[in-house]
């Protein structure tokens, strides 16, 4: 089998190659070589490399710069998302597509199930739900939410260099989601296509914090394995006191027991995985 891996620099898209089983080829295409808003690039790589699997891990991910970019956001996080599924529909290939928690309000205050209507609040989120409906039927969604990895820019790296750069950190206390490692993400987005599974599931590590929370835990985590010399304070506060462009779901926990069952598993608590994280840098140094 054939996969092609759209992305693949990115958080996700490392952990599609690291995770792939031996017996798939692998090719990968990022923003240097290909431009997924591009139909005419995307048609020539899909029949260059008549790939079985399409896995699309790029999006525009800017939340904030999105809100004065719409225009670029809704080319590659929706327009492209319809390039690349219809050309790998033309091939006979099924097609992966990753999305976000960011498509609901926040409102609800119970896990949000794959069927829940969505009302995203921001561009972001209207753009990315603009790309599931792109997407089509046959093809597999998986929304997940707060993806972080060894490598990249994310909320454990930007919080370990704050820690240890400055006297206090202050994190918004009242957003409350789940933290998903994106090598563990990557695992499932192979078993769920694997497994020919088409329409929406929701995919993150198991529990739910706020971003204090989260930041806590990476101080503490972080303390025990070395990668800190010493504690700071971490002062929670409001998101009126933290003011962005963008307006955020105050509650975007997702509901993931139907993709546990179709794994056989639960996922992995978000500590657990942030430790795993965290002991793969110390070991990196």
């Amino acid at each position: 089998m054939k996969a092609l891996i759209v992305g693949s620099n990115g958080q996700l898209g490392r952990g599609l190659i690291g995770s792939a089983p031996a017996d798939v080829e692998i090719v990968g295409h990022d923003i240097d070589t290909l431009d997924v808003t591009d139909r005419a690039a995307v048609d020539a790589i899909i029949a260059v490399e008549q790939p079985n699997l399409v896995f699309n891990a790029a999006a525009y991910t800017a939340v904030d710069k999105a809100e004065s970019d719409q225009q670029l956001a809704e080319a590659v996080n929706a327009t492209a998302v319809g390039l690349l599924a219809n050309a790998a529909r033309r091939q006979g290939a099924s097609f992966v597509h990753v999305s976000t928690d960011f498509i609901f309000d926040g409102l609800s205050g119970l896990p949000y199930a794959p069927d829940a209507s969505p009302n995203p609040l921001s561009v972001y989120g209207q753009t990315k739900l603009a790309g599931e409906r792109a997407a089509g039927d046959d093809a597999l969604i998986v929304r997940t939410a707060w993806v972080y990895a060894p490598q990249g820019d994310n909320f454990v790296r930007t919080m370990l260099r704050l820690m240890a750069e400055r006297p206090e950190v202050r994190v918004v206390a009242d957003q409350v989601g789940t933290p998903t490692y994106a090598p563990d993400l990557a695992r499932v987005l192979w078993q769920l296509a694997e497994q020919r599974q088409r329409g929406v599931f929701h995919y993150t590590d198991a529990g739910a914090a706020s971003w204090y929370d989260f930041a806590v835990a990476i101080q503490e985590e972080a303390l025990a394995a070395g990668l800190l010399q010493a504690a700071v304070p971490i002062i929670p506060i409001p998101t009126t006191a933290y003011p962005t462009p963008a307006r955020r779901p105050s509650y975007s926990v997702l509901d993931k027991e139907a993709t546990w069952a179709a794994l056989g598993r639960v996922a992995p608590h978000w500590r657990q995985n942030l430790r795993v994280m965290l002991q793969h840098l110390q070991a990196a140094g």
